[in-house]
């Protein structure tokens, strides 16, 4: 049982916080939809690392930590591991279908048609291996906001995208330099030989750089559909531990320490911190400036968005 347990990644599951994104904002992360919705994304997203890892077998057992991996160590059958896999994803769809909304469900099931995708063919070509890993947290946000009817703001959804290549071209950074030479990591990965240090440290800031615009376009953005019931864009004064975040997970991948982000999300201790305080100050926004909502599920606009709406207009 350890050892199927480690098949399916649940160390990996922290990717599926994604799903709260939307529920948090809105003040909803606690209703049962949620939950389901989280638990679906953590059966299918094991199914699909199930699946990568039967692709992958020979490749990892050129890698220096992925060589242990059950399926790469023989600790766990071809077979055995498809059984697990049909087993997760009929699980997954089975809950989508039972406790959500179709929208949901077909969320869940187009991110598992990606991802295999991905294992057998995408994952080939550089950049777009990363673009369909992004793509697939985008589903996730999606997946989290359809749960419990909520409308996505754009904006949020590109911030997303572009965080998650920012993060996926780092774990690419972290490959290349544990690697180290190009016959490695020609056997592990392909197309890791394509991603030059230059190239990537070229994209981390690319992508790094598009995601804190678009999050301040959406802190600023005072559209009355994407309101939630607090003062959003006071989320603009979180900016600067978005940006520590961002410039310390760039430090870390150039260290070759780290297997990927979940790694260095989990372990080190600058981040966490980072993070603790982000969500403690988001706490105290939402506190400080919660708007009950109105009979139609709207919360009241700020006090300087309805002066502006109260206001004759010019002759």
């Amino acid at each position: 049982m350890p050892s199927y347990l480690r098949l399916m990644r649940p160390q990996e599951w922290v990717k599926n916080v994604i799903v709260l994104a939307g529920p948090v904002f809105a003040l909803r992360v606690l209703e049962p939809a949620v939950a389901v919705a989280f638990i679906a994304f953590c059966l299918v997203s094991s199914a699909s690392y199930v699946i990568n890892d039967i692709v992958d077998r020979e490749a990892d057992r050129s890698h220096p930590t992925k060589r242990y991996r059950p399926i790469a160590s023989g600790e766990v059958s071809v077979l055995s591991a498809s059984t697990l896999a049909v087993f997760l994803l009929a699980a997954a769809v089975a809950i989508g279908y039972l406790f959500l909304p179709l929208s949901v469900l077909e969320a869940v099931f187009g991110y598992f048609l990606l991802i295999v995708a991905y294992s057998f063919a995408l994952k080939r070509r550089p950049i777009l291996d990363v673009i369909v890993i992004a793509i697939g947290f985008v589903l996730r946000a999606v997946a989290g906001a359809k749960a419990v009817e909520l409308y996505v703001s754009p904006w949020l959804l590109v911030c997303t995208f572009t965080l998650c290549m920012f993060l996926g071209f780092g774990k690419r950074r972290c490959e290349v330099a544990a690697l180290g030479n190009t016959d490695r990591a020609l056997a592990h990965r392909p197309t890791l030989v394509r991603y030059t240090p230059e190239l990537l440290n070229h994209l981390t800031s690319v992508s790094a750089g598009i995601a804190v615009v678009t999050f301040l376009l959406y802190t600023m953005d005072s559209s009355l559909a994407i309101r939630p019931p607090f003062t959003k864009e006071y989320l603009v004064y979180t900016l600067p531990l978005v940006v520590y975040a961002l410039f310390r997970y760039a430090m870390l991948i150039e260290s070759g320490k780290f297997s990927g982000p979940t790694q260095i999300m989990l372990t080190d201790r600058g981040l966490l911190l980072t993070g603790l305080v982000w969500v403690i100050v988001v706490l105290a926004i939402i506190v400080k400036t919660y708007q009950p909502r109105n009979a139609d599920g709207a919360g009241r606009p700020p006090a300087e968005v309805v002066h502006r709406m109260a206001a004759p207009a010019d002759p």
